[in-house]
């Protein structure tokens, strides 16, 4: 496969992910992917951000999270984040000793 072929499918393939996380499943916590995924909404914004500063882009994190939500991030916060229960949270802790350890 070429480069240039390559990269618009990944391209594409990344598009739809942001759809399926902002549209088809906003109901999908960040906690719960962290636990189940290691990886959120968040960490696409922070690796979009990157990939960005990489090609000499200059994106803040306002602007990276903008893109991965779809808007500003306080409003998805206010229209899709709910708190995290005890058992959420404990998860996530668990998750993150055993996965980052003194490596955080």
């Amino acid at each position: 496969m070429e480069d240039t072929t390559r990269t618009r499918i990944e391209a594409a393939t990344f598009r739809r992910l942001l759809q399926h996380l902002m549209q088809d499943r906003p109901d999908a916590q960040n906690i719960d992917m962290m636990n189940l995924a290691g990886f959120c909404r968040n960490c696409l914004s922070r690796w979009y951000q990157e990939a960005a500063a990489a090609e000499g882009v200059t994106l803040d994190k306002a602007g990276a999270r903008e893109i991965v939500y779809g808007m500003p991030y306080n409003d998805w916060r206010a229209s899709h984040q709910h708190e995290a229960s005890a058992e959420q949270l404990a998860a996530f802790e668990k998750s993150f000793a055993e996965n980052v350890g003194d490596k955080g």
